[in-house]
């Protein structure tokens, strides 16, 4: 176990957002409700992430958050430094956090009060991380020794609630990825114990088989709306013989409708193929006379699409200046008198422009 971290929590911004995870009390607090301090001060579980303290909805981070935070960032920048030892117990775990720069042993020691005296008075930072907030709202059955060294902080958490002892110790193995990825591991969403992904979340394709397959997030933000509109513009070209990328990505973003979120979302989805991606439209024929292919690897997906509602369109004129007529194109594809009228009449139908060039 390499590494320390007094840092129950820490924090991993995204502007003035971030995901903030605090190791709870400090010198001078109790810990949660059940814990006690020995001679001045160590961590808790205080497992915050990035947001507003509670009363501060709609106001902004309270007067402390700024400084907290920067304490959080400085930790996080030097977790190199820090060293930490983990031991599981029964009841829960024992760990040592230290450091032989005196700089970073008074920023672990000032983050565990910090951390200490939002807890103690219930002013957490908003909980995004599950296994966090989890920890957080099990914090009455959690108790916790801890005490200062001359390097750092030793602490001692424990819960006579089984499912309470997994909370700790999976927050211990956490820390010790910050201590030894920093913000790279901060930046991860920790899943509660015995609730990871299964297999209900694999990938999946349920609209286009074997094409575009997503991952289900049921609870992620920003969820697939009904009655969305989107036109994908296709420049991207590929080799004769391969299908192209962007047509995938077009299956995707299907998928991510039908199957990526809560529950499926109605999506009205267009595409319009020009430049690069013109001669994709080609039934078999005209497709093995231009690249002497008896089958273009294009047409399969294409009619997957076709059939899943998407409208396709190519445009009249990149047909014309590939020498290529109205009736080489495969019937499940409409001809546009150009790109630039279908993108245009599309977006003042209220169709958001998803652009896939080169």
């Amino acid at each position: 176990m390499k590494a320390s971290r007094l840092l129950l929590g820490l924090t991993l911004f995204a502007s003035l957002t971030a995901i903030v995870i605090a190791q709870g009390p400090g010198h001078g607090q109790r810990g949660f409700r059940g814990g006690r301090e020995s001679q001045g001060g160590g961590p808790g579980p205080g497992a915050h992430s990035g947001g507003h303290g509670r009363g501060m909805q709609g106001r902004g981070p309270d007067a402390q958050f700024a400084e907290d935070r920067d304490v959080f960032h400085f930790l996080l920048e030097h977790h190199e430094q820090i060293r930490r030892k983990v031991t599981n117990r029964a009841d829960g775990v024992e760990t040592l956090t230290e450091s032989d720069n005196l700089e970073i042993v008074t920023r672990i020691q000032e983050h565990v009060g910090q951390m200490a005296k939002r807890v103690h008075e219930g002013n957490p930072i908003r909980m995004r991380d599950p296994l966090f907030a989890e920890l957080f709202r099990h914090a009455d059955q959690i108790k916790i020794d801890y005490e200062k060294t001359p390097k750092g902080v030793k602490v001692t958490e424990t819960s006579d609630n089984p499912d309470v002892v997994q909370l700790i110790q999976a927050h211990a193995e956490v820390v010790s990825g910050f201590v030894k990825r920093g913000f790279e591991e901060a930046s991860r969403r920790h899943e509660v114990p015995g609730t990871e992904p299964t297999g209900d979340k694999k990938e999946a394709s349920p609209v286009i088989p074997g094409h575009g397959a997503v991952i289900r997030l049921p609870d992620a933000a920003h969820q697939p709306r009904a009655g969305t509109k989107i036109v994908v513009d296709i420049t991207r070209g590929s080799e004769p013989d391969e299908l192209n990328s962007a047509f995938e990505k077009v299956a995707k973003y299907l998928n991510i409708f039908a199957a990526a979120g809560n529950e499926p979302a109605e999506v009205k989805l267009a595409v319009v193929l020009h430049g690069g991606a013109t001669l994709a439209a080609l039934h078999d024929e005209a497709y093995e006379a231009e690249f002497g292919l008896a089958k273009n690897p294009n047409l399969p997906l294409l009619r997957q699409l076709h059939l899943a509602g998407a409208e396709l369109y190519v445009c009249g004129q990149s047909l014309h200046s590939e020498g290529k007529a109205e009736g080489d194109v495969a019937i499940c594809t409409q001809i546009a008198v150009s790109a630039l009228t279908a993108n245009v009449n599309l977006q003042n139908e209220g169709y958001a422009y998803i652009p896939l060039g080169k």
